[in-house]
């Protein structure tokens, strides 16, 4: 592992916090609720076909598909990347492009801002991770490129570590990229997988990476080391899920939810390295694309509750203390992928999908609060910025859209 005393301080805190073994929870399927009724067809309803387009600014800069998109932490700013190899910082109040992200030879397909807005990385088909960071401190509309990380041969995904400037990235040549940030320095290579590795996350506490690939295996890491914690398997009949497509890790980091091309879902104890639960309220043979945890607080202590998006345009709302749905939100196509809310609003959920529209869900009962609509063909990516109160896509059309996240409001005023 290449990495000075320095770089490991992020990983030297104490405390690890575990799932309890009253909290391990019994393998419970449940065949799941029906649709929210949507007979009547409500303008911005599934059902709805009419063009419509709500959106506060367009950014038509792509011109050809655009792949991914990420919202800055506190600046009125997003980073989009696409089909045309080139990623963009604009300003989402006018459109205003502030960067070109150049250098990439091959299509953006993984972008992000880190933690504290500093740095924004790229990730692309030809293998590249590029780093750029904010100049000065006045404003955040000026950036400059900082360096090219190597290693992958095709990025699948990246992810910032929550709570410093490390950098995490799948590749599709089996391998797993960590580098420290701003020297570039690679603190490790995870050689645990056989198969593209399709998902991967920090644990929120920044102590454990989950990784997942297109067999079916799971790995949870130290980042410390290069040797598996623990492994999965579809060896393990309870975890066959003809490869993982989707995974998501809970606040207390102590549970992962991970679905799979399948249309199975399963629930991981990360303390014990086994499956405690299975969901199965998904279309079999339907991917599940997007899982996400979701922040409702109840009297009396936490209640880990989780959405999974799939291929069969469901949303369905998991309670984890039961194992059972909650609701069940429909689009009219896949769902490509899920957005949780930050506080005071976390109860509230975003779901892109390929029926052109993004949606605002109120996770407590499922309802539909907004439909975001704009887009003339699939949208593939969304973001929530400004503390949640807009919502930027990025869509198949070449244009990334900026919405209110609720009726009525216009933060960008």
């Amino acid at each position: 592992m290449a990495s000075n005393h320095g770089e490991e301080e992020y990983l030297e805190e104490e405390g690890d916090v575990y799932i309890d073994q009253d909290e391990v929870y019994e393998e419970v399927e449940d065949d799941g609720d029906q649709p929210m009724d949507d007979d009547d067809n409500e303008p911005g309803e599934p059902g709805d076909t009419t063009y419509e387009d709500n959106s506060l600014q367009h950014f038509p800069e792509h011109k050809k598909s655009v792949f991914c998109v990420s919202a800055h932490p506190t600046a009125p700013i997003a980073a989009s990347g696409g089909e045309d190899d080139l990623g963009y910082i604009w300003d989402i109040t006018d459109g205003e492009v502030l960067v070109r992200l150049t250098g990439h030879t091959d299509s953006v397909t993984s972008i992000a801002f880190s933690g504290d807005g500093e740095l924004v990385a790229t990730g692309g088909m030809d293998g590249k991770v590029r780093i750029w960071r904010r100049v000065g401190k006045v404003d955040w509309r000026t950036w400059e490129f900082l360096t090219e990380l190597q290693g992958p041969d095709e990025v699948m995904w990246i992810r910032w570590h929550p709570k410093g400037s490390v950098l995490l990235a799948g590749s599709n040549d089996t391998t797993v990229w960590m580098w420290q940030l701003p020297s570039g320095n690679t603190m490790q290579v995870f050689a645990g997988h056989t198969a593209p590795v399709q998902c991967g996350e920090f644990t929120p506490d920044g102590k454990r990476i989950v990784t997942a690939d297109a067999e079916g295996t799971l790995i949870f890491w130290d980042p410390r080391s290069s040797s598996p914690v623990f492994k999965l398997t579809p060896t393990d009949a309870r975890f066959d899920l003809e490869g993982i497509t989707s995974l998501a890790v809970n606040s207390s980091s102590t549970l992962a939810v991970v679905g799979g091309a399948n249309g199975s879902v399963r629930v991981v104890s990360l303390s014990k390295g086994e499956v405690v639960g299975a969901l199965g309220g998904h279309t079999e043979g339907e991917s599940i694309e997007a899982v996400q945890f979701i922040d409702l607080p109840r009297a009396g202590g936490g209640l880990d509750v989780v959405v999974t998006g799939g291929t069969d345009g469901k949303a369905c709302i998991w309670d984890l203390n039961t194992m059972r749905i909650r609701a069940t939100m429909q689009h009219n196509d896949a769902i490509t992928c899920l957005r949780a809310h930050p506080a005071p609003k976390g109860y509230l959920v975003v779901s892109a999908s390929m029926d052109n529209v993004v949606r605002t869900w109120d996770a407590r009962n499922g309802t539909l609060v907004q439909a975001h609509k704009g887009h003339q063909g699939p949208v593939l990516d969304a973001a929530l910025g400004l503390n949640g109160s807009v919502v930027v896509s990025a869509g198949d059309d070449g244009v990334c859209l900026v919405f209110t996240t609720e009726k009525d409001e216009n933060p960008l005023q």
